[in-house]
């Protein structure tokens, strides 16, 4: 899991300092990790944090610390009982320190002002804590799958059985009755020879021998069975590996075999596995064929390769053709997948326009076949229905190796492929080459780049916008400005693009394009006799640049828009940051009559102290405070502090990501003067929310 990505790190720092706490989680914000920080100031507070309902992931702890002494963190932290790793950040590090500290129970030692080492540290100990984590619930959903299994073998109609070193370890109902057994007592730690006819015991006892020394049962075995009375009759064994009560054991389910119909058992099985649309394989019945060759490659016994297949720009040709033929679309789709692959290859159908192909063969093996099918499809007109339609396709693929013999890395890898391939364009095959992972990522980046400046020249971004709605009636419309990007019919999210939009200094050209935009988006809603503001964001970028303050004046002058009904905001962390540039900025804005506002508010270690440097008008709340509102007692009183401290102030208040109207109740009785969130009203492309 890459941490500031997917989740935000919840770090506990202990430093008598409170600018060098600060310092530390604005390098890590600046290292592209999202922080949620926590300082307690002394033990008691320590104590209470490890306590709370709040779960925290690492624990920073400077071993010059004197406020909580570095050996109670480790003490505390060991006696709570929770998995929550300590680093120690140290001026220097020298041998008797570090076999000191890590005896004490410390994780990992960083050095102080070396930012980069301490970002290294922290995603270890992250990734690692992350394994944990991930390694219990599995083993619990482990333990409740076993559970439910058990459950569902004493209810089965089926005869089945537990066999450990040849002797019966469980045995279900419909297994006793077969035999005539009365209880489960009676057939504990009897052989399963004694139910073995006398002309089949020579052969059976080989088969448990062979089993008892790890070979892996047949998958099936004929025999005649015996009941306790004597009565001989001709069965099926179906042989499993298994587990009960954590030992390793044999699942033996018997069926008399003229209950047992070969042919129709064979046909069920077949249509069980199939897709019914395309006739390929589908999903459950590809992914244990994948579990198989990865167990091959794992052990050396083979080479395989993954290979997803998805058509370009789906949502169009389906649009095109029409949705009531979107099966038949897959089974045309499926069909010329078919025709180009030989008997080395395995197709599926693995969603709901998602291919798989299993391969096996080398990494040469691989592209060779990858670029027949990218050709085969290009060069294809497809009928479905009454239109045809040409299509090309985007594959993603990954050699299995070593390194990455586990289903989930396979899949996320070859995932990764995919989604590359699809993102350059289409048309184009990525096929994971560790040897050329830096330079598809190096092509991924100029492709975005181009992407970016093309959107720039030629409007390919777009505004959406979500209502910010005061709780107190104000008058007026208020909505905040969000960016999109468009292109080959799909929606981008800045969040794709806006890393690395700042990597090659493209964010002062970003906020100079939504500034005039949403200025003329005014002018127009002005026109048109409505009273309406928008909040944009600016970046740091731009602080120190002034030609944004520049452009602001021509425009809100070329439009006449009165400057108040532009609101300019920038986060809190990169005010810390650029503190200077950051003053600078506000007040020529101010000259202009914006308003300019801090957003993620309250996400550092302490908030208001930026306000004795930065005097904003509005603060955005940090939408880690609203999205488990309603079953937090905590974060509801520190919201409340937050909007009660900034009323004080005369600062308004915005609460973002309002979800559900257990947090929009709350915030009634709160000090906050605006909410904004999905449970309103999603973001679009129009201002048509009624304000009332």
């Amino acid at each position: 899991m890459q941490i500031g990505k997917d989740t935000t790190l919840r770090l506990t720092l202990i430093d008598d300092s409170g600018e060098d706490a600060e310092a530390v989680v604005s390098a890590l914000r600046n290292g592209g990790i999202a922080v949620r920080p926590l300082r307690p100031l002394d033990a008691d507070e320590l104590a209470q944090a490890l306590k709370g309902a709040q779960p925290m992931d690492l624990v920073l702890a400077s071993r010059s610390a004197t406020g909580i002494p570095l050996a109670t963190v480790l003490s505390q932290v060991d006696a709570s009982g929770k998995d929550i790793p300590v680093i120690v950040l140290a001026d220097a590090v020298n041998e008797n320190d570090l076999i000191t500290d890590l005896a004490a129970g410390a994780r990992a030692v960083a050095v102080r002002g070396h930012h980069d080492h301490l970002i290294q540290v922290l995603r270890r100990e992250w990734s690692d804590l992350d394994a944990r984590r991930a390694l219990r619930r599995l083993e619990g959903q482990l333990r409740e799958t076993e559970r439910r299994c058990d459950a569902l073998i004493s209810s089965s109609r089926d005869p089945i059985a537990y066999i450990h070193e040849g002797m019966h370890i469980r045995a279900n109902d419909a297994y006793m009755e077969m035999f005539g057994f009365e209880s489960f007592e009676d057939v504990e730690g009897l052989s399963l020879l004694d139910l073995v006819a006398p002309q089949y015991v020579n052969d059976f006892k080989a088969l448990l021998k062979k089993l008892s020394k790890g070979e892996p049962p047949p998958s099936r075995y004929e025999l005649e069975a015996r009941s306790l009375e004597g009565e001989q009759f001709p069965a099926t064994l179906d042989f499993a590996t298994a587990t009960y009560e954590g030992e390793p054991c044999v699942q033996v389910v018997f069926r008399r075999r003229e209950e047992f119909d070969p042919e129709l058992a064979r046909e069920v099985e077949a249509l069980r596995q199939r897709d019914q649309a395309t006739g390929l394989l589908n999903r459950a019945t590809f992914l244990r064929e994948l579990e198989d060759a990865v167990s091959q490659v794992a052990a050396g016994a083979g080479q395989y390769a993954l290979l997803l297949v998805e058509p370009d720009h789906y949502q169009r040709l389906i649009h095109d053709i029409g949705i009531d033929s979107a099966d038949d679309f897959a089974a045309a789709l499926a069909a010329r997948l078919g025709e180009k692959l030989d008997d080395r290859a395995i197709p599926a159908r693995f969603g709901e326009r998602t291919f798989a192909v299993l391969l096996r063969g080398d990494h040469n093996d691989t592209a060779t076949l990858s670029e027949k099918l990218r050709a085969a499809f290009a060069s294809h007109l497809f009928n479905v229905g009454e239109r045809s339609v040409s299509v090309t396709v985007s594959m993603g693929g990954v050699q299995i190796g070593e390194k990455i013999a586990s289903v989930a890395q396979v899949l996320k890898r070859a995932t990764d492929s995919l989604q590359a391939a699809s993102s350059l364009g289409g048309n184009r095959i990525e096929v994971f080459d560790p040897g050329a992972v830096d330079r598809a990522e190096e092509e991924r980046v100029q492709s975005w780049i181009k992407r970016i400046r093309e959107a720039l020249a030629g409007n390919g971004f777009q505004l959406h916008y979500q209502p910010v709605v005061s709780l107190h009636g104000e008058p007026g419309q208020l909505y905040e400005a969000l960016l999109r990007l468009e292109g080959n019919g799909e929606t981008v999210a800045p969040q794709a693009f806006l890393g690395i939009a700042e990597e090659h200094g493209l964010l002062d050209d970003i906020d100079r394009w939504v500034v005039q935009r949403a200025i003329e988006v005014l002018a127009e809603r002005k026109r048109a006799g409505h009273d309406t503001r928008l909040i944009v964001k600016v970046s740091p970028a731009s602080f120190a640049d002034s030609r944004l303050l520049q452009l602001i004046a021509q425009q809100l002058a070329l439009h006449d828009v009165p400057g108040n009904r532009l609101w300019l905001e920038t986060p809190e962390a990169k005010v810390f940051t650029h503190l200077r540039q950051a003053q600078e900025f506000q007040g020529g804005a101010s000259k202009l009559g914006c308003q300019v506002g801090l957003e993620h508010f309250g996400a550092g270690l302490d908030s208001f102290q930026l306000l004795s440097h930065f005097q904003p008008a509005f603060l955005k709340i940090d939408r880690a405070f609203t999205e488990d509102l309603g079953k937090t007692p905590e974060l509801q009183q520190k919201l409340r502090e937050i909007a009660e401290r900034a009323q004080s102030l005369g600062i308004l208040t915005v609460a973002e990501h309002v979800q559900d109207a257990a947090t929009m109740s709350f915030l009634y009785t709160a000090a906050v003067d605006y909410v904004e969130g999905n449970f309103l009203a999603t973001p679009g492309p129009a201002m048509n929310y009624d304000f009332g």
